[in-house]
């Protein structure tokens, strides 16, 4: 495999990465589940939940930065213009939603179904982390702009240090000092800013910051042509993305309907789901600079088997995975609650986090593709395609096994559609976007 070297250099430290990144939720679900009652893991889940569809929404801060830094440094050009751009973007959304937070927060927990005493924990626990969405909306920016770089490693040792922080506060404000939900909220926050902090200073090193601040001064960088780029590739990974969180939400109200333990067992379901995508997300960074890299270099061939082979070894990962959850399976479902009904949901569901990575490999790697070629409206249309078939399937979920089952559908659209769209863009399709990439 030809380009396995290259791949395999990007995708093992940003599957580290990603590892670490996964700690975040699984570490707050451990821990208070530590707490014996369902209640607390429940509030921390729809409280997560609520923050995931605020920020994963602009994830394509991240995809996009990557994406277009790699498009630079393939065809030859700073990437400087790119960070300042993408920055500037993420500074205005930070600033919007700092300002709706008053009314976004309750309206949202009303929306996911949370009432009485579920809503009033899960809101201490947003209390303290909505802070830490700037944090993150910068931090965003500054790591796509490592990984379009190359400079994955750079990522890995940050998020590695960023987690030791947040695990360290989690077991000592939470069961040391007892502070429960709100505990949790204040360990992401802080740990969310010492991110933040190292990012920054990995990334804006003096050479960037001066390329940087003459990037702002360049009037060229503002240009109409320049920004419509930005906004078009952001808005189709923006609605694509919020079609994503959706989904995901609405998996989110349909566990809240069926009450606390269904919740809760299926956060920690979607933990295992979310560590086996995060890992595998390792071959979409890959797919991602490397295909822009080619797609800069107008390289059909360096593209076609850059993706081949991202989908081959991604997955014997993803079997690698499946077979890690099976071998540690009783003591993933015995570890995460003390309550013994809890415990008896998750190991029902327990069979799905063994098929999701097998089930979303290919949509992930291609996700990295299309985003790499700039391709992002056939990413949208495909996404909403799997989402009008997942939406029935879900309404008509009789039981906690119908949910996943209409997850691990929707993915598997996903990965049909893209497969379907990749012979249409390969294959030199009408769409105008296509035409002057690879």
């Amino acid at each position: 495999m030809k380009h396995a070297r290259a791949i395999l250099a990007i995708a093992v430290p940003a599957m580290l990465t990603n590892a670490a990144t996964a700690l975040f939720g699984l570490a707050d679900i451990w821990v208070i589940g530590q707490a014996g009652s369902a209640l607390p893991q429940a509030a921390v889940e729809l409280g997560a939940k609520l923050m995931l569809g605020l920020l994963a929404a602009f994830n394509f801060l991240r995809m996009g930065t990557v994406a277009l830094t790699a498009t630079a440094i393939g065809g030859g050009e700073s990437a400087a213009p790119v960070l300042a751009r993408a920055l500037a973007l993420a500074g205005g959304i930070a600033v919007a939603l700092l300002a709706a937070g008053v009314w976004l927060v309750p309206a949202g927990i009303d929306l996911l179904g949370g009432t009485g005493a579920l809503a009033k924990a899960a809101s201490a626990y947003v209390a303290w982390r909505y802070a830490g969405g700037a944090f993150w909306l910068l931090g965003a920016v500054l790591a796509g702009a490592l990984i379009g770089q190359r400079r994955v490693r750079a990522v890995l040792a940050i998020e590695i240090a960023a987690n030791i922080v947040h695990v360290g506060l989690d077991v000592g404000l939470v069961l040391g000092l007892g502070w429960g939900v709100a505990g949790v909220g204040i360990a992401t926050l802080v740990s969310e800013g010492v991110r933040l902090a190292a990012l920054a200073a990995v990334a804006l090193d003096r050479c960037t910051r001066a390329a940087l601040a003459a990037a702002a001064r360049d009037a060229a960088t503002w240009a109409r042509p320049a920004l419509l780029r930005l906004f078009s590739m952001n808005r189709d990974l923006f609605l694509r993305t919020l079609l994503l969180t959706a989904a995901i939400l609405a998996l989110t109200r349909a566990g809240a309907d069926a009450g606390p333990v269904t919740l809760a067992a299926n956060a920690v379901i979607y933990q295992l789901f979310a560590l086996s995508a995060l890992l595998l997300d390792g071959y979409e960074s890959a797919a991602q600079v490397l295909c822009a890299e080619a797609a800069g270099a107008r390289d059909r061939r360096r593209f076609t088997g850059v993706v081949r082979t991202c989908l081959l070894l991604g997955m014997a990962t993803a079997l690698a995975i499946s077979a890690g959850h099976w071998l540690a399976g009783d003591a993933i479902v015995a570890g995460f609650s003390r309550d013994p009904a809890v415990i008896a949901a998750v190991a029902g569901l327990y069979g799905w986090a063994l098929l999701a990575p097998v089930a979303g490999v290919t949509a992930y790697v291609l996700d990295g593709a299309f985003i790499g070629a700039g391709w992002t409206r056939a990413m949208l249309l495909t996404m909403a395609a799997a989402l009008a078939l997942y939406l029935p399937l879900l309404a008509l979920a009789a039981d906690a096994d119908g949910l996943w089952l209409a997850l691990t559908a929707f993915v598997c659209a996903r990965a049909g559609g893209q497969l379907v769209a990749l012979q249409g863009c390969c294959g030199g399709g009408s769409g105008e976007e296509q035409k002057p990439k690879v």
